[in-house]
């Protein structure tokens, strides 16, 4: 079967909401013809929404490697990157204890890559909340809240981080009164 009859396959799986035969036929078509950096993309593409960062990464790759002209091949390599940060902060944040800052570290180069992911930022904001880093936890909220404004999650976590920093100053004029008498 030829590269394009492949690619037709996966979309109708794709149509099917069965994306484990669409990357399966991606994959074909990529075997068809391993020269064509669009196949490649596809199946990176499709990899990175079902959360197979190693895979979406390795197909990214290569439409790069093949087609290092298209603009639209790197920014999805990035977002792919970004995934795979995404995912290994979420593994930290799961270990007991939670590693916060080796966590937000991983965020950081995932926002920095996905400049559009709200997730990045939304628990790049949580992370730095529960560090007590609270200047960084509301920028990254506020990013968040740009992004999706509609996201009660991020709304609560600004009010949440905005409350801790109003008592924080609270407490450090309260400490200075007391000094100066």
């Amino acid at each position: 079967m030829d590269g394009e009859s492949c690619i037709k396959k996966a979309y109708e799986f794709i149509f099917n909401s069965d994306f484990e035969q669409a990357i399966y036929w991606f994959e074909q078509a990529i075997a068809a013809d391993p020269n064509n950096a669009s196949y490649y993309h596809k199946c990176a593409v499709s990899c990175a929404r079902s959360g197979k960062w190693a895979k979406a990464k390795l197909h990214a790759d290569a439409a790069v490697k093949l087609d290092p002209e298209h603009p639209e091949y790197h920014y999805h390599l990035q977002t792919v990157e970004a995934g795979m940060f995404r995912n290994d902060a979420d593994l930290l944040l799961a270990s007991d204890p939670p590693k916060l800052s080796e966590a937000a570290e991983l965020l950081k180069r995932a926002a920095a890559l996905d400049p559009l992911s709200f997730e990045a930022f939304y628990k790049l904001g949580v992370v730095y909340s529960e560090l007590n880093r609270l200047d960084e936890a509301a920028a990254s909220a506020k990013e968040a809240m740009r992004l999706d404004p509609a996201h009660s999650a991020a709304r609560r976590l600004l009010a949440d981080v905005n409350r801790k920093r109003r008592l924080l100053r609270v407490r450090i004029n309260a400490r200075n009164r007391k000094r100066n008498r």
